[in-house]
């Protein structure tokens, strides 16, 4: 399927096609200077400059087995990606902004990469332990992962909100398939939506205001690709949704932080319909 990176105006509801790909390409990031644009495709990381749009490799040393969950450090100064090439199952590494040589973070495999706290302190992503999933943070520098929520369902995509005091992600703890928030420490997980959607990678805007994910149609299992999918949007301050745009796509669409800076646009990715 062919992909389309798009941009999205909130004020105006413009949908702005950045870059029609010539490979599989997924989960843009936005960069916090709000220059380019970072995504991934077959096992590697790209920059994609808004001023001029095209793929630019970025250097990952030896990994080359990139799966969509990566991201940039809110000072723009490190990149974090996911890569097993050294690893059975996936591993979260840090490597800097312009490419080199990376730095493994998790010990323990498989971890996903998802958020990165406003501080920059921690990162926080989904992992299995104990054939258990569950959400976990750990140090930016490395040492010892916390993990703060885990038991026989699925957990996926936390996201920090910009004042650091909740993580938000997606989980079937509560019958289907929901977002949720829990506190840094671990404790007052709260169930954030209850409708018929099957609810997935929520993202807090950086103005604090919003809540953007992707919602599968009822009866979906797992995220996959090849699905029709909308992009909804979680006003805060009244807990009102509203959808935002439908399209063909869903795994590769929305997995990691894509913000905008000025929290006014975000960046995602839809595929050409068979």
């Amino acid at each position: 399927m062919t992909p389309f990176l798009d941009i999205y105006d909130l004020d105006t509801g413009d949908i702005t096609k950045l870059l029609k790909a010539d490979r599989h390409i997924e989960a843009p990031n936005w960069s916090p200077d709000g220059r380019y644009l970072l995504v991934n495709g077959e096992g590697r990381l790209f920059r994609v400059p808004l001023d001029a749009p095209q793929l630019h490799d970025v250097d990952t040393g030896a990994l080359h087995a990139l799966n969509n969950d990566h991201g940039i450090s809110p000072d723009g100064q490190t990149l974090v990606i996911s890569d097993k090439t050294q690893t059975p199952h996936s591993c979260i590494f840090t490597l800097p902004a312009v490419g080199g040589t990376p730095t493994r973070i998790t010990p323990k495999t498989p971890s996903w990469w998802h958020g990165w706290s406003p501080d920059g302190q921690r990162l926080t992503y989904t992992v299995v332990r104990d054939d258990q999933f569950g959400i976990a943070t750990i140090p930016v520098a490395g040492g010892e992962e916390t993990v703060l929520i885990r038991s026989p369902h699925h957990y996926d995509g936390p996201d920090y909100t910009p004042d650091g005091k909740w993580i938000w992600f997606n989980s079937d703890r509560g019958g289907a398939m929901d977002l949720w928030r829990i506190r840094p420490d671990g404790t007052d997980a709260e169930q954030m939506t209850d409708d018929a959607a099957v609810n997935w990678f929520p993202h807090p805007s950086p103005d604090g205001r919003y809540v953007l994910y992707l919602a599968y149609p009822e009866g979906t299992e797992g995220h996959p690709p090849d699905r029709e999918v909308t992009l909804r949007l979680i006003t805060l301050a009244t807990g009102d949704t509203r959808t935002l745009a439908t399209l063909w796509g869903g795994q590769g669409t929305l997995n990691v932080p894509c913000w905008s800076p000025d929290s006014r646009r975000f960046a995602y990715m839809r595929y050409a319909r068979p």
